[in-house]
């Protein structure tokens, strides 16, 4: 395909949006968080676990290939979720939620030679899960992948950025990002964070240390 029929196909794309009519307001708001294993998915999932999961429905966690831990761990938080509903309303509820594996961007100790090919099968699969499926769910054409992505500081993070930032140099609907920084950080940013600090939609910090001067880091005190 030549660059002006790709062109013509992103600008036909971007048409079509602009004129299909707009979803009207929903009272939910869909959430993904990425689980990145260890101190990372607990912090995620004491930040889910504060949410409204009425109001912060559906949820997808998304975790790593392999890493049973964090899948573990959100269904158990699911399961207490519930159980406190149907204790408080006396009367139970289907949870609306689901996980999401997919492949490492790059596995700890992991060669910085051997990384692009594992980071490049993490990018198609977000992709695919955040650009492409979307596209045909049956009156879903509009409706992103979430509402919110909720990311927290493991290398996959920006990969799953990347994907979104896809969808929004395309016109297709996407999730508005959040990233928290993870509490261990106390004076300076993870790579991760470094390399989002711009792009996303929100960034937030658990420590004062890390507030700049003029800076969009959002300071609200530790969250975890």
């Amino acid at each position: 395909m030549s660059w002006a029929a790709l062109l013509l196909l992103l600008l036909c794309v971007r048409f079509v949006l602009f004129f299909r009519r707009r979803r009207l307001p929903r009272q939910t708001c869909s959430v993904a968080i990425f689980l990145g294993s260890g101190g990372h998915t607990s912090e995620a999932l004491k930040m889910a676990s504060s949410l409204d999961f009425s109001r912060y429905t559906p949820r997808t966690y998304v975790v790593s290939q392999g890493d049973a831990f964090s899948a573990q761990k959100a269904l158990a938080l699911e399961r207490i979720k519930a159980s406190h509903t149907l204790i408080s309303d006396n009367h139970s509820i289907q949870p609306q939620y689901k996980l999401l594996t997919i492949p490492r961007a790059r596995r700890v100790h992991q060669s910085l030679l051997t990384t692009p090919p594992d980071a490049v099968k993490s990018l198609l699969a977000c992709v695919y899960f955040i650009s492409v499926r979307p596209l045909f769910k049956i009156g879903a054409f509009r409706r992103p992948f979430a509402d919110l992505l909720i990311l927290n500081g493991p290398g996959t993070c920006v990969v799953l950025y990347a994907a979104v930032l896809l969808n929004r140099l395309i016109g297709l609907p996407g999730p508005r990002v959040m990233y928290v920084e993870s509490f261990a950080r106390v004076r300076s940013l993870s790579l991760s964070g470094k390399l989002l600090y711009h792009f996303v939609d929100r960034f937030v910090v658990q420590w004062p240390d890390l507030v700049q001067p003029g800076g969009r880091e959002d300071y609200r005190g530790c969250l975890v």
